[in-house]
């Protein structure tokens, strides 16, 4: 019985210390008070810190992981291949979203709204004007030049946009980021547009045609 005891009180302290082990290699966020091993790292979701700069464009991300796949833009490399088709991802979880055309696991509602590319189908119809629409967020969309709204805000000036394309074109004004280049002069453009232009000047045979960048 003696035995017994001292072997459970010995199991006590073990744990014991290992509890203590533990909160010690812990740290408590004073924001959200979650505990982590790295309280560092997890603090750069509180503030504005963007500690990892890419060395061609001057953009900051909070994360490394964040900047190597930014780096991906510049140097055009897309590691991720799809083996149903010749597809190729600069991130992993695009090409996970695209095996599921492969294996036809996309839902349901996204498939009807794909189909209507092929079927001419628009049942979303404007209010306003009566223009007929493909897709629900296209209609959202179209919308905003009736109400006026403009919901994405530039973070450096007091510009807005009625969409996300557009918002990110103008803030590479600011940063000076040009993620498209010419891979035959290596010239760097901040828009996609200006990019497949400048392209078909090197070969006049494109001009009419779409341009893979």
């Amino acid at each position: 019985m003696k035995v017994q005891e001292e072997s459970e009180e010995l199991n006590e302290m073990e744990n014991k210390h290992q509890i203590q082990a533990e909160a010690k290699t812990s740290f408590t966020c004073p924001q959200c008070g979650k505990s982590y091993k790295n309280l560092k790292i997890h603090m750069q979701i509180h503030t504005e810190e963007k500690p990892f700069t890419c060395d061609q464009c001057g953009k900051s991300f909070k994360w490394s992981n964040s900047l190597r796949v930014h780096k991906l833009i510049h140097s055009g490399e897309k590691p991720f291949d799809c083996d149903q088709c010749d597809k190729k991802f600069v991130k992993e979880s695009d090409l996970k979203d695209h095996m599921k055309v492969h294996t036809k696991e996309k839902p349901y509602g996204q498939f009807k709204d794909h189909e209507k590319i092929h079927t001419g189908l628009k049942e979303y119809l404007c209010s306003d004007c009566g223009k007929a629409f493909t897709t629900a967020t296209q209609l959202k969309v179209h919308r905003r030049i009736h109400t006026g709204e403009r919901p994405y805000k530039c973070s450096y000036c007091e510009k807005s946009f009625k969409q996300l394309g557009g918002l990110q074109g103008h803030e590479r004004i600011h940063t000076g980021e040009k993620p498209y280049q010419c891979h035959q002069c290596g010239k760097r453009f901040g828009h996609s547009k200006v990019a497949r232009i400048h392209k078909k000047k090197h070969c006049p045979k494109l001009n009419g045609m779409s341009v893979q960048l």
